[in-house]
């Protein structure tokens, strides 16, 4: 079929043939964002393989070994160097296999942000229709002189990290009358600024550039780094703590808060604030599809609260920034709430460590240290270092509350001296294999909320409560379309065109099995290690199988995995207008089959995360976490972590309103002992 025959308002021939004969090689925007990905955000360890395969490929010996060709691989026809990279899949050297995997990924993902030719043909929008910035906080940092010597600041609090865990501890904190810090790595963004284009959100919004690759290449983590964190870059989903989890982790690990009705006014309060419900949702053609295709099945689906303060909020942008300031994250809500109760705050100030004094015999935190580093002369964080301030600042405080996310929370305690071996253990993260479905009708993905609906028939497949959800996924194309598999660059390009008609589902796994984070030895950056297990992946496969049975009896006429070798399911157009059972299509029956008995054992197929959780895991006994039941830090004073860190083990749902609702716990029972403390000095003066 030719474009013209497979989607809604095709490009003229000017743009079409424009768009199939570009290059990524001679887009300059591909090439700045490639050279800051490899030179800035590629661990020094994947540099070095990749450089040491490119100087060999770069010899006739070598490239001989490598290829079976003994000319450089730059030389050949673009055709054999795709058939050299297709063999390298399935190569029984791991390099190779990695290579092959990651710069496949990284160049779909880096061509889709900067290709000046894809929006014209698919008719994707950067930024919504009828958009208008909506209001924001005047927010005011503190600002500091150059000076060779240490900034010192006092407060009662410091507070590490803007996101949802640090911004509920900072509103609470200072609404009880306590002078409050919050410090934050990266920088503030208005709605003016928002939302940004896929590139330059990865380089302000996210961590290391919009992706962090673990350690065997298996996954593919998404976690925001801005000031408000990942609040300013979820999705709305406002979903609580389910009762199985509150279940296993009062009984079953002994903390036994979460079984209480106190824990429960946590998370009803929290919701309250940011006016979580699901009476205004307008469901988008993908959530659609998702309820009817399981109504349809008989699987059990409902419609996801959002935190939309009790609007509508028909908006796929969310991932780069909510520009409309509707959803009621860290930036619109409880930030400001925390600064019109005094609380004050610093951006671009990445901590070193924690400080504690030991001159009593016990380990008491008495602040942070670290380095701040100013916007430029004209408002930005872009330019030389030499046009900012940078300088050295120490936060003195009575209490030190780590709110830095499950990916900095463990470096920064490991930083500070901390040898407790289970810090940066426990790591959980919802893996997430995809599946793309093409409709005949014109979709345009990328409009509405990205998830405002759920199938939760299959999250309880081992009668211990894990499993898997089905759900819609964010529809930005660099997010969307790189991980599922299509052979050929051709084919990508040419399946590419129907994005306008797409649809991704989601199977998202409560892992059973974890993970480690630790520190990069050379740059001090977290490191992930963690593969899906087979027990994890075998659930996930169970999700994407349903998955694919919702896309045929909603009408898909094509259906995409992310299986390595696993062609797409290409429906006959007869049973389009019938939509039969799918188990009276014998083809669809013999696809489900073959796709059934597809390994997705990593390189085999790729997975992602956007929820990390876990690694300062809260625990009644010391031996078996980093924190102890109201959140201090054991075997020291004064210390605290708030955030998804925390977490027992995976929460089963986007983990906000969770991280919100202990957060809310932890920082009314620091506000309590200040206040103790502060009355105990005035009754001994």
């Amino acid at each position: 079929m030719t474009p013209r025959n497979t989607i809604t308002s095709p490009p003229d021939d000017e743009a079409l043939e424009a768009y199939l004969n570009e290059k990524p090689s001679d887009i300059p925007a591909f090439q700045d964002l490639l050279l800051r990905t490899l030179t800035i955000y590629a661990r020094e360890d994947a540099r070095k393989v990749l450089g040491v395969i490119l100087s060999t490929l770069n010899t006739r010996l070598g490239s001989l070994m490598l290829t079976g060709y003994a000319a450089p691989i730059q030389s050949h026809s673009i055709n054999i160097r795709e058939s050299i990279l297709d063999s390298w899949r399935n190569s029984y050297l791991f390099p190779l296999r990695a290579i092959a995997k990651t710069m496949s990924l990284l160049g779909k993902h880096l061509w889709l942000k900067t290709s000046p030719n894809f929006d014209r043909v698919t008719g994707f929008t950067k930024v919504p229709h009828h958009y208008k910035p909506g209001p924001h906080f005047e927010y005011e940092f503190l600002q500091f002189p150059a000076r060779d010597e240490p900034q010192i600041v006092e407060t009662d609090v410091v507070i590490v990290g803007s996101g949802c865990g640090g911004a509920v501890c900072a509103k609470n904190l200072a609404e009880q009358g306590h002078k409050v810090i919050v410090v934050e790595k990266s920088y503030y963004y208005p709605p003016s600024q928002l939302p940004m284009s896929e590139a330059a959100a990865g380089v302000h919004l996210l961590e290391n550039g919009g992706i962090i690759v673990s350690d065997d290449s298996s996954t593919s983590v998404v976690a925001g780094s801005n000031w408000g964190g990942g609040g300013t870059v979820n999705w709305s989903a406002s979903l609580q703590t389910q009762d199985y989890v509150r279940k296993e982790w009062a009984e079953d690990r002994g903390l036994q808060f979460f079984g209480t009705a106190e824990f429960q006014e946590s998370l009803d309060r929290v919701c309250q604030r940011m006016g979580v419900s699901a009476e205004h949702i307008r469901h988008n053609h993908g959530n659609q599809m998702l309820m009817e295709g399981s109504r349809k099945l008989g699987y059990h689906a409902k419609a996801v609260p959002q935190n939309t303060g009790g609007h509508e909020h028909y908006c796929g942008h969310c991932s780069v920034g909510c520009g409309s300031a509707q959803k009621q994250g860290p930036v619109v809500s409880w930030l400001p709430d925390a600064a019109k109760a005094g609380a004050e705050f610093i951006e671009g100030f990445k901590i070193d460590r924690v400080m504690f004094d030991d001159s009593n015999g016990a380990k008491k935190a008495v602040g942070v240290k670290g380095i701040w580093t100013s916007r430029n002369i004209n408002g930005g964080v872009d330019g030389h270092i030499s046009q900012r301030t940078v300088r050295e600042v120490i936060v003195r405080a009575k209490k030190v509350i780590v709110s830095c996310g499950t990916l900095w929370t463990p470096v920064i305690l490991k930083n500070s001296g901390l040898t407790n071996p289970q810090i940066g253990r426990n790591l959980y993260l919802h893996p997430v294999n995809m599946v793309g479905a093409v409709y005949t009708e014109d979709v345009k993905p990328w409009e509405g909320g990205i998830l405002t609906s759920v199938c939760s028939s299959f999250e309880n497949l081992d009668s211990h409560g894990h499993g898997v959800k089905l759900e819609t996924t964010c529809m930005l194309p660099s997010l969307s379309l790189p991980a599922l598999n299509y052979p050929s660059g051709f084919d990508y390009k040419f399946e590419a065109l129907k994005f306008r008609h797409m649809n991704v589902f989601i199977s998202i796994a409560r892992d059973r099995d974890t993970g480690l984070i630790y520190p990069d030895a050379k740059t001090g950056l977290p490191r992930i290690a963690y593969t899906p297990s087979e027990f994890d992946r075998g659930h996930i496969k169970q999700g994407v199988l349903a998955l694919a049975k919702i896309c045929y009896v909603t009408g898909a006429r094509e259906i995409h995995v992310t299986a390595l070798g696993m062609e797409p399911f290409v429906r006959d157009p007869a049973t389009l207008s019938s939509s039969p059972d799918p188990s009276q299509d014998p083809s669809f029956q013999a696809w489900l089959t073959r796709l059934s008995n597809t390994s997705t054992k990593p390189p085999a197929s790729q997975f992602v995360s956007a929820h990390q959780m876990g690694t300062s895991r809260m625990s009644k006994r010391p031996e078996d976490g980093v924190v102890d039941p109201k959140g201090r830090v054991w075997g020291t004073e004064g210390l605290y972590v708030s955030d998804a860190s925390v977490f027992p083990s995976a929460s089963g749902v986007n983990p906000m309103v969770t991280n919100m609702a202990i957060s809310d716990w932890i920082s009314r029972g620091v506000a309590r002992e200040l206040k103790g403390e502060k009355e105990g000095e005035r009754a001994r003066l």
